[in-house]
């Protein structure tokens, strides 16, 4: 499996972490050589209800023994995608009554982006520095890293990038802005959460000049923060909303809502003006309405504020500690050089514990448990990373 690995898989960069999987369950990941892991990172925001919950693989079985794919999405009644979205638009603001069904998170963002262009007959998109919204064209011209985008110049015109938390968009946006696209927490930027009277002065502009306001929800999104969605913290509506990540309790799936009204738009000129072959796949609708199901019923975004609480508790104040900044269990750990940071996930993942960071940053780990996550497996986390940053010896 290895020699397959590295001859045949198409890597992004030079040395991929290589661990060489062999099952995971629960919190933790277990290799081929015996050896288990705790995933402190949820294989990045997704497996927020752990590996395998039983409820979600459960729903897999059940509509694997049903049917696979039959058509291309919104054509064809399909149960599992009907009672997905009826499930989630419960949970949201009563105008974001339908959601459009996806393969990723990227997609998602496509979609919304196509979606307010159409709806309001403009062009314009604002978006902000450091954020990231994806990879794929559309998405990486409103994500808001160079590093990202030059290389692939040029993108889609009328994007204007601002500074996140200040107010020069304000008096920037104006009857010929379609959309102002942001996450209420960035990601890859730092976890960084927007202010709350930024965020409603943005808000407030938008409805004044027409221009749609969509937030990225795809990391922050399905009890990550403390609520279902980071939005609802701050009583701050979007227009659009994107979710994905955590939205399919493991499997692939992303997905966009709006209002029925601003909808319309797909429908006409000309019909079918936005279409997936995949997205909404039976199988990750089953297995994303099973885990949105066990996330309700069992409250667990009312543990991250605790998961919050105890990594603060823990590692506030040790040396190299520069700053713990985010909510919940999407927390970004802000360390002092890039060789602590190196040493801090390197030897973490050699005690069984595995860390994340954000791409092109190297000084922050992210941190992002299973909102599930065992009370003893937390504290043994956090044990190992005290350890680790405690033994660091510098140059």
């Amino acid at each position: 499996m290895r020699e397959e690995f590295y001859r045949h898989i198409a890597h992004t960069s030079d040395s991929p972490i290589g661990l060489e999987i062999d099952h995971a369950e629960g919190t933790y990941i277990y290799t081929t050589d015996g050896r288990k892991y705790i995933d402190f990172i949820s294989g990045i925001a997704v497996s927020s209800l752990g590996h395998r919950h039983p409820a979600v693989i459960k729903a897999i079985h059940e509509q694997a023994d049903k049917h696979l794919h039959v058509m291309v999405y919104g054509e064809f009644i399909q149960q599992a995608q009907s009672q997905f979205a009826a499930l989630l638009a419960s949970q949201l603001p009563a105008h974001l009554d339908r959601v459009y069904f996806v393969n990723s998170g990227t997609e998602a963002n496509e979609g919304a982006l196509k979606l307010a262009k159409k709806h309001t007959g403009r062009t314009r998109l604002f978006a902000f520095k450091n954020s990231y919204h994806g990879d794929t064209h559309g998405s990486l011209s409103v994500t808001g890293r160079d590093v990202y985008r030059v290389p692939y110049l040029p993108l889609l015109p009328d994007v204007h990038f601002f500074d996140f938390n200040h107010d020069e968009i304000l008096e920037a946006i104006d009857e010929t802005v379609a959309a102002v696209i942001l996450e209420p927490i960035q990601g890859e930027g730092g976890i960084i959460p927007a202010q709350t009277e930024w965020l409603q002065k943005v808000r407030n502009r938008c409805t004044e000049m027409g221009a749609l306001l969509i937030y990225d929800e795809i990391q922050s999104g399905f009890g990550r923060t403390g609520s279902l969605f980071a939005f609802q913290q701050y009583g701050i509506e979007p227009d659009i909303l994107t979710m994905a990540k955590a939205m399919g309790g493991g499997l692939p799936i992303g997905g966009f809502a709006a209002s029925s009204a601003i909808f319309e738009a797909f429908k006409h000129h000309p019909p079918l003006n936005h279409v997936t072959t995949f997205g909404g796949h039976p199988l990750s609708c089953a297995a994303g309405h099973a885990a949105l199901k066990v996330l309700l019923d069992e409250q667990l975004m009312l543990q991250a504020p605790h998961i919050e609480k105890m990594i603060r508790e823990s590692l506030s104040g040790l040396t190299g500690v520069k700053d713990i900044r985010g909510k919940g269990a999407m927390i970004g750990l802000e360390l002092d050089s890039t060789e602590r940071t190196h040493h801090l996930v390197m030897n973490s993942m050699s005690d069984g514990l595995i860390l994340g960071w954000t791409l092109h940053s190297n000084t922050l780990v992210r941190l992002a448990p299973p909102l599930n996550i065992e009370s003893q497996t937390l504290d043994e986390a956090l044990r190992i990373m005290k350890k680790n940053l405690k033994s660091f010896k510098g140059l």
